[in-house]
């Protein structure tokens, strides 16, 4: 049964769709913001990855189901070549602040606005900048946001721990107050998230120092491609979207490409075998809608340099659609 609705943004829904998958109620107010981020990764190429989205259909997709679809352009970010990347330990990271913190507040406008913000990355690094944005709207409300975090990595590095120094490895540390600093600080506090609302989903690639940094934040709600293999995508979801919004307004929903299986999304930023299939993705997706309790929503990681026909920012539109309400009847 779907949990109930607390007083937010998030309009009600009936269960029942029309044939073409729009809802009968009006649909929500939806901002897309961009933030074509790719200094927090080795391989190039997600900064192209919101124009990739666009270019998939997503406004008219959208509004086809019935939402209103604002499209707020790109969130400012500084080019590698004319940065000097700095610490070893955390590339770029001064420069990645800085697009998370005009991230952040572009976030908390939108929800200012009564609008829902949909995120395109990019690299996953900026999520330390849109879950930061969601977390002050509601932190302003006295009220707490819970945290899907769907990647078939932990990205629970700090740069103490942090085998390669890239960023997009470090937004849930920083979200969790783990560092780095200037990100796990934006709004000037830490942590944006208690750890029993954090949950993550689809793992199948985690370093040895990140096993020890989920045990230090007290995260105990990790869902690996093992628990979805034996127990099933519908069990998963529903035990991750109790955790998640257990005494909270409601959720930030991450959803990083990679954790897709290759063969459906090839174009992502680190590729990874062995994850979701197609309608293993779709599901999850659909359950986050019948739930209606999503707040916020963001799909990074879209690589279109070595993608193939642009199959991996399609697949991101449809999965957005998904979670937006979409049902095949």
């Amino acid at each position: 049964m779907p949990l109930n609705r607390e007083a937010s943004n998030i309009p009600a829904r009936t269960a029942g769709q029309t044939s073409g998958g729009a809802p009968e109620l009006p649909g929500r107010r939806i901002r897309v913001i961009g933030v074509p981020l790719d200094l927090g990764a080795s391989r190039r190429g997600v900064d192209m990855g919101p124009s990739a989205v666009r270019v998939a259909g997503l406004e008219a997709r959208l509004e086809a189901l019935g939402h209103h679809v604002a499209d707020s352009g790109n969130i400012r970010v500084e080019i590698a070549e004319t940065q000097a990347p700095g610490s070893k330990n955390a590339h770029y990271l001064k420069e990645i602040a800085g697009t998370c913190t005009r991230t952040a507040k572009a976030v908390l406008a939108a929800l200012e606005a009564g609008t829902t913000p949909l995120l395109l990355g990019g690299d996953h690094s900026l999520a330390a900048g849109s879950v930061s944005g969601v977390a002050e709207f509601y932190r302003q409300q006295q009220k707490k946001i819970g945290l899907l975090w769907i990647d078939a990595h932990s990205d629970i590095n700090t740069p103490e721990s942090s085998p390669s120094g890239n960023v997009h490895g470090m937004p849930l540390a920083a979200l969790l107050g783990l560092g780095p600093e200037p990100l796990a600080t934006i709004f000037g506090y830490a942590p944006k998230v208690a750890a029993e609302n954090v949950v993550l989903i689809g793992l199948r690639d985690v370093d040895p120092a990140e096993r020890e940094n989920l045990r230090r934040a007290g995260i105990t709600e990790v869902y690996t491609m093992r628990d979805i293999d034996e127990r099933g995508m519908r069990a998963v979801m529903e035990e991750a979207l109790r955790a998640a919004g257990r005494g909270t307004a409601g959720y930030h929903v991450s959803l990083d490409m990679d954790w897709i299986d290759p063969v459906d999304a090839p174009g992502v930023g680190t590729p990874v075998r062995g994850g979701a299939t197609y309608r293993e993705a779709h599901l999850a997706m659909e359950i986050v809608a019948d739930h209606g309790r999503m707040l916020s929503f963001e799909v990074v990681e879209v690589n279109p340099v070595i993608d193939e026909h642009n199959r991996t920012a399609d697949l991101a539109v449809e999965l957005a659609c998904s979670a937006f309400g979409k049902k095949i009847l």
